[in-house]
């Protein structure tokens, strides 16, 4: 696990989510003139608040697509790879990212912009809200090597949000078996949706039978939970903790993040 510490420069890393508004092409995008650009606005304004509030890194990400796809339009891409290109230069930390929830655009992204790691669902199959959610870690892994993608990270989630797998499995089970096959460079726990606290058994059980191999918390860390969280996980994903008042829907807070990193720093 040496190479969590030489691209996070820390051990346990924070990795912040920057939600990028809803885009051109999405249900709730307000198509007036200049909406791009508040989008813009929006999503520097999220970064910068991140990065100047101590985060590790920060992970791009369409959270606002809702409801999101299983393969996304061109649009969505396109209009992602635009705002990190305009943010490039400010960005001081290591960046992943995640577009919701196509692992082959992710791909697609993260080698275009320069990004570290990506997270997605790739492997498994899902009764979800968005339909029977299937997935082919094999071809995901070709794409990966076909798009110039070597160096980019796998943050592998297997407990995705709002989602079951399909035949009912244990979760250490599918932990193993999916770092036997797959060969992730993290694994990440979820809670059932985004802020919703990860399951502090989950957790350990799926860390005990991966000892060599990063877990991540993916959701729901708090300022109050987070140091018996890192006792068990080796890093956090953390976005709706950020936002003021703790909403998803919310810009992040400075001083919430701040607050956040200070019991982190403390801890580790």
């Amino acid at each position: 696990m040496k190479w969590v510490k030489e691209l996070f420069g820390t051990e346990k890393p924070i990795v912040a989510m920057c939600h990028f508004r809803s885009l051109p092409g999405d249900p709730f995008y307000d198509n007036k003139k200049g909406a791009m650009d508040e989008v813009l606005a929006y999503a520097y304004q999220e970064m910068m608040d991140l990065q100047n509030g101590g985060v590790d890194a920060i992970m791009f990400s369409n959270e606002f697509s809702l409801p999101y796809l299983k393969k996304v339009r061109p649009i969505t891409t396109a209009t992602m790879a635009r705002i990190i290109g305009e943010l490039r230069k400010d960005i001081k930390v290591p960046y992943g990212v995640n577009v919701l929830w196509d692992p082959y655009a992710s791909l697609d992204l993260a080698s275009a912009t320069g990004a570290s790691f990506i997270r997605e669902i790739m492997s498994g199959v899902y009764a979800s809200d968005f339909g029977l959610w299937n997935t082919d870690s094999g071809e995901i892994a070709r794409h990966k090597k076909e798009v110039c993608a070597d160096d980019v990270r796998m943050l592998y989630n297997i407990v995705p949000e709002s989602a079951r797998y399909l035949a009912p499995r244990d979760i250490a089970e599918i932990a193993k078996t999916t770092n036997f096959n797959c060969r992730p460079d993290v694994i990440c726990v979820s809670g059932i949706t985004a802020g919703s606290a990860t399951d502090m058994t989950v957790l350990e059980s799926v860390k005990s039978v991966l000892p060599n191999t990063p877990v991540f918390a993916n959701t729901g860390s708090k300022p109050e939970t987070i140091e018996q969280i890192l006792k068990v996980a080796d890093g956090a994903v953390v976005g709706t903790t950020f936002k003021k008042d703790g909403l998803f829907d919310n810009h992040v807070d400075i001083n919430r993040v701040k607050a956040f990193m200070d019991v982190v720093n403390k801890s580790r």
